[in-house]
């Protein structure tokens, strides 16, 4: 076995990523606050050719050296944008169609492996790294998704979360 060269892995160029088909789903960061947790975050809506990033609150925004040292060019590939709170990004959301789920430990969530995407466009809250999703933000969510978590720690870095939810939601979505 022999590990791949980068001119074997096909990667799309700027403008190929652009005009590809999107995964539809959208990203909210609520008052995320490192830097390196939000190029993370780009980084891996690149990987899955999520349809965007909303960046809420004071959540750091590209261009950034910080944002960029994870995102690895992932700010110049992946659409976003800047809303001064999560609940204006939210209700603009919902204006446009998307039901928006909370990723958080919360009554009445739905375990992710249990939860099954619709035919409509998501748009996925992932909130700060100390105090989650804003408690005004969960009372407008068309629901909750919880990560299963068996050990001491009840929680996991917004990062890790990210990508443990995009992969399962992605698999569901593809199929």
């Amino acid at each position: 076995m022999r590990k791949l060269d980068m001119h074997e892995l096909g990667r799309k160029t700027v403008a190929e990523f652009k005009a590809a088909n999107k995964t539809p789903l959208v990203l909210v960061l609520d008052n995320v606050r490192s830097m390196h947790n939000v190029g993370s975050v780009f980084r891996t809506a690149d990987a899955f050719l999520l349809q965007g990033i909303v960046l809420c609150g004071y959540t750091p925004v590209p261009p950034h050296r910080d944002i960029q040292k994870t995102a690895l060019g992932a700010t110049e590939t992946v659409d976003w944008q800047y809303a001064p709170t999560t609940v204006e990004a939210v209700q603009a959301l919902k204006a446009e169609g998307y039901a928006v789920m909370a990723i958080e430990q919360a009554a009445q969530s739905v375990m992710l492996h249990d939860f099954q995407p619709v035919n409509t466009p998501l748009a996925l809250v992932f909130g700060n790294e100390v105090s989650g999703v804003d408690a005004a933000v969960m009372k407008m969510a068309d629901g909750c998704i919880e990560i299963p978590q068996l050990g001491m720690k009840h929680s996991l870095n917004i990062s890790v979360s990210t990508g443990i939810v995009i992969w399962d939601l992605f698999c569901k979505l593809k199929k």
